[in-house]
């Protein structure tokens, strides 16, 4: 792996790479790819959680092969984990950091998500329960506003996905604007929503971004129903995500280390042997080899079919 499929990975390498771990029962599997041609370039198994000093000596290993071929790295990109700012800035001095803009986002979306539930726990609290049958014509009016109140939880419940969106059709439009009616706070949320987007516009700089998101953080600020519950707002994690805006060829989210440990995860759902150490190796190991001939295989079997037409 370290000689000559190692070689062959390194030949295009773009210089720029992503790093994530999977965890695994006991063990836990480091990964680092190009995260241009989404090649997985090397990797480690530990038998134990992994801390700054594992993370410092998987790249030291890394970073060895790249001096022996005289190539440099130019970016990295990593989830919002604490494991990697601290060894990466040691081993990698002056190399742009980037965090992951999907991690970022998630993050967001979850917080939104979750002060939405918890107006809809709000409405949902003074609706008296009614008995079953039909209620007598004196609680008429009574009746009449439980169902508006509980058809307005519903409609919250149903549309959720119209508060973390990205962007929304003109019908999405006009469905948020009905059942956000009389709940202007709502409105502020899917509208910092939108400005939250609008950070991650490749047509700015870095600088113009944070920008933006200081004026964000002072509005979200002035709005105390929202305030507490947008605090990812606050996390030094945002502004590393937008790290990418002054490299146009840095990749904004790691993507290409995340598609290696979901074909992982779809092995291991097959493969129910696979449970040591070692044979967690070997599986990795097989998959890269497979994944480095696949543009030979492909080559191959182009030209058996065009020698089988005659061309």
């Amino acid at each position: 792996m370290e000689t000559s499929y190692l070689a062959r990975a390194l030949e295009n390498f773009s210089g720029y790479i992503a790093l994530d771990e999977l965890y695994d029962g006991p063990f836990c599997v480091l990964s680092l790819v190009d995260n241009h041609s989404f090649t997985r370039l090397t990797y480690r198994v530990l038998e134990h959680d992994p801390n700054q000093d594992d993370i410092r000596d998987f790249v030291c290993g890394f970073k060895a092969h790249l001096d022996a071929r005289n190539l440099k790295v130019l970016g990295i990109t990593t989830d919002g984990s604490d494991l990697y700012p601290v060894p990466l800035e040691a081993v990698f001095p002056d190399v742009p950091h980037q965090i992951c803009e999907f991690h970022v986002l998630k993050e967001i979306t979850k917080a939104v998500l979750h002060a939405l539930a918890k107006v809809r726990k709000d409405l949902k609290a003074p609706i008296p329960k009614r008995p079953r049958g039909r209620p007598p014509k004196a609680q008429a009016k009574e009746t009449r506003r439980a169902q508006r109140l509980e058809q307005r939880v519903s409609d919250l419940f149903e549309h959720r996905h119209l508060f973390v969106q990205k962007k929304l059709t003109a019908a999405e439009g006009k469905t948020l604007q009905r059942i956000t009616r009389g709940l202007p706070h709502l409105r502020v949320l899917r509208s910092i929503m939108d400005e939250v987007y609008r950070l991650f516009d490749r047509r700015c700089r870095t600088a113009t971004a944070l920008e933006r998101l200081a004026e964000l953080r002072a509005r979200v600020r002035r709005f105390k129903r929202v305030g507490r519950a947008l605090a990812k707002l606050y996390s030094p994690n945002l502004e590393k995500a937008l790290t990418f805006l002054d490299d146009k060829l840095l990749p904004a989210t790691s993507n290409a280390v995340e598609r290696g440990n979901r074909r992982y995860r779809k092995a291991q759902r097959s493969i129910y042997s696979v449970r040591t150490a070692a044979h967690i190796r070997q599986r990795i190991a097989v998959d890269m080899h497979r994944e480095q001939r696949s543009a030979d295989r492909a080559r191959t079997t182009k030209i058996l079919h065009q020698a089988r037409e005659g061309l």
